[in-house]
């Protein structure tokens, strides 16, 4: 993700919020940054994080204070951490890490400015109205990463025509792991190509 591009939408978000909400603020604005995965898997997109913030000249425990939470790799467990942080009268939630922490997000809070980073289309998944005039609370980022996998094949079957079966690695603790190995599907159906779906482990 472009680091620089989510801070401008984040402080672009910060500068739309109305007087009376800013008021019901603490008196340091407090970011909610919250991710499916373990702090430790998580920890060096928060330091990254930290530097694009500093950057744009907040600094933690001056005049901004962050607040994150992990699912630890259990989606059941977003909705109850995305309320803990409503709860919080956070500023800004940052639901980063894919299209499931911010369906679970826009579900805590209608009012709260929401900054989401997916791989998906936030149109086709329901985030956001459109494109060019979101509306609501959400804005973010998109690198449209689930849809590459059917590019990626694509360009493997020119290169190699006769290469079949083909199989592809998916983490299933991803949450867009399934729509990307269905649209790899599609296009292997149109292709005349066998796909195999292999889901990696984690190690212990």
């Amino acid at each position: 993700m472009n680091r620089r591009e989510f801070i401008m939408l984040l402080g672009g978000t910060a500068a739309a919020w109305p007087l009376a909400a800013r008021a019901q603020q603490p008196a340091m604005p407090v970011i909610g940054f919250v991710r499916i995965t373990t702090p430790g898997d998580s920890a060096p997109f928060l330091a990254a994080f930290r530097r694009g913030l500093g950057e744009s000249g907040y600094i933690e425990g001056q005049n901004v204070a962050i607040e994150d939470r992990y699912a630890f790799n259990e989606v059941d467990r977003l909705p109850a951490l995305m309320a803990e942080l409503v709860g919080r009268r956070v500023a800004v939630l940052a639901a980063t890490g894919g299209t499931i922490s911010a369906r679970a997000a826009k579900s805590a809070t209608s009012t709260i400015p929401i900054v989401f980073t997916i791989g998906d289309d936030p149109v086709k998944v329901g985030l956001v109205a459109s494109l060019n005039k979101p509306g609501g609370n959400l804005t973010g980022l998109s690198v449209f990463g689930s849809r590459l996998g059917s590019k990626r094949l694509g360009l493997l079957h020119e290169m190699v025509p006769t290469a079949s079966p083909i199989a592809i690695l998916v983490n299933p603790t991803n949450p867009e792991a399934e729509d990307e190995a269905k649209d790899i599907q599609d296009t292997a159906r149109s292709l005349g190509l066998q796909i195999l779906v292999v889901e990696g482990q984690q190690g212990k």
